[in-house]
C-alpha cells in the first residue's frame, strides 16, 4: 500500500513519517477496567474463549476503540496461545495466567514438539484480525500480538508464571543445549505466526518478551537477544515493511540490546526517564511508551502534566505514546478516556524540546 492520507496514524509513525501528534494507545487497553469486559467475561469466564472464539475476541478488541478511538487497536490474545499449535498443552487461569500441564523438562518433550501451522491450530486469529481490520478500517492500525522466545519458553519449563524463574534459569546454566533447542524451535513457530498474523490483517506486531528482564545482560545476550533477532529476521525476510514493536518487562538494564534486536521500535518502561531512554538509544530508534500505569489514578491535571512531560522528552519524531506496561484492572475509566483525549488534543509543534 503507498503511503497517503488513508495510511493510519500509527502505522506512518511506526514507519518512521513526521505526524504532528503522537499516535497513542495502551497496552491491555481490552480488559478488566472495563465494565464492557467484566460483563462479557461473566457470559464467558474461560479466558481461552474470550480470545479464541471469533465473535467474542472481536468484541472484546473493539471496546476500547468504540469507548476511545485509540490510534491502534490489539489482537485480545495471550502469548501462549500458540503453543498447543506445537503440541504444548496449556490453559489460561483467571487472575494467574498460563497454566502448562506437562512442563517441558526433556529431550524427548523437545524432539516431540511440531512445526506451527497456524490455518490448522489458530484459524480463529485470521479471522480475527480479518474482521478487526475491515471494522476500524483507515481509522486506526491494527496490531498483532506475539509472545517471544525466551518468556514462551520460560512458561513452558517452569509451567507457570514465577517469581524466581529458578527452573529454566537452572536449564539454561546446567543444560543450555537442551534449552537452546527449545529456544530455536520456538522462534521459528513465532515467526511463522507473526507472518500469519500479518498476511491476516495485522499492520504492525508487537512482541512481548515480557520475562527477558529477570535476565542479567550477559544472559540475555545468549538466551534471549538472538531468538528475538531470528524472529525479527524470518519476518522481515518476507514482511520487510511491517513494523515491529518490542516490549521486555523491566528493561532499564537491556535497553541499548533491545536495538539490536532487530525490532522498529523499542517499548520502554516508566523505570527510564524517556529522554535517558531516547540518549542511550540513539536518535535512528523508535520508542514507544512509556507513562507509569499508576499516574492515571492520579487528577486530570497530574495525567495532562506527565503525558506532556514524556512527549517532550521523546521529541517530535518515531515515538508512539503508550503505558510502560499494560493499564490496570483497577484504573477509573474516564481517565482512560482522557489519557486519549489529552493525547489526542497535542500538537508536536506545540510541545517542542
Amino acid at each position: 500500500m503507498g503511503v497517503s492520507s488513508t495510511t493510519p496514524h500509527l502505522l506512518r509513525a511506526a514507519r518512521g513519517e513526521v505526524v504532528d501528534r503522537p499516535p497513542v494507545w495502551m497496552m491491555r487497553q481490552a480488559g478488566r477496567y472495563m465494565k464492557a469486559y467484566r460483563d462479557l467475561r461473566e457470559k464467558y469466564p474461560s479466558f481461552r474463549d474470550r480470545s479464541e472464539i471469533p465473535d467474542v475476541a472481536i468484541e472484546v478488541s473493539l471496546q476500547p476503540w468504540r469507548a476511545f478511538q485509540p490510534d491502534g487497536v490489539i489482537l485480545f490474545s495471550d502469548i501462549v496461545t500458540p503453543l498447543p499449535g506445537l503440541g504444548i498443552d496449556m490453559d489460561i487461569a483467571e487472575g494467574k495466567g498460563p497454566i502448562i500441564h506437562s512442563p517441558l523438562r526433556t529431550q524427548e518433550q523437545i524432539d516431540a514438539l511440531r512445526p506451527l501451522e497456524p490455518e490448522a491450530a489458530l484459524p480463529f486469529i485470521k479471522t480475527i484480525l480479518q474482521t478487526l481490520r475491515s471494522e476500524v478500517g483507515d481509522k486506526s492500525t491494527v496490531l498483532g500480538f506475539v509472545g517471544a522466545p525466551w518468556t514462551l519458553a520460560a512458561y513452558a519449563v517452569e509451567g507457570k508464571g514465577s517469581k524466581t524463574y529458578s527452573i529454566i534459569k537452572n536449564m539454561a546454566f546446567s543444560d543450555p543445549i537442551i534449552l537452546h533447542q527449545l529456544l530455536a524451535k520456538l522462534a521459528d513457530a513465532i515467526a511463522i505466526y507473526a507472518r500469519y498474523q500479518i498476511d491476516s490483517g495485522a499492520q504492525v506486531v508487537q512482541m512481548f518478551d515480557s520475562w527477558a528482564g529477570q535476565l542479567s545482560p550477559q544472559d540475555y545476550d545468549t538466551f534471549a537477544l538472538p531468538y528475538q533477532q531470528r524472529v525479527f529476521q524470518q519476518v522481515k525476510q518476507t514482511h520487510p515493511d511491517t513494523p515491529l514493536i518490542l516490549l521486555v518487562s523491566g528493561s532499564a538494564g537491556v535497553l541499548e540490546r533491545m536495538a539490536q534486536s532487530g525490532a522498529d521500535i523499542v517499548s520502554v518502561d516508566w523505570a527510564v526517564d524517556m529522554a535517558d531512554a531516547r540518549a542511550r538509544l540513539g536518535k535512528q530508534v523508535k520508542v514507544q511508551g512509556n507513562l507509569d500505569p499508576g499516574v492515571l489514578f492520579g487528577s486530570k491535571q497530574f495525567i495532562r502534566d506527565r503525558i506532556l512531560d514524556t512527549v517532550r522528552k521523546a521529541g517530535n519524531w518515531g515515538h508512539i505514546l503508550n503505558l510502560g506496561h499494560g493499564v490496570l484492572p483497577e484504573t477509573p475509566e474516564e481517565n482512560v478516556a482522557f489519557f486519549f483525549e489529552t493525547a489526542k488534543e497535542l500538537n508536536l509543534a506545540g510541545v517542542k524540546n
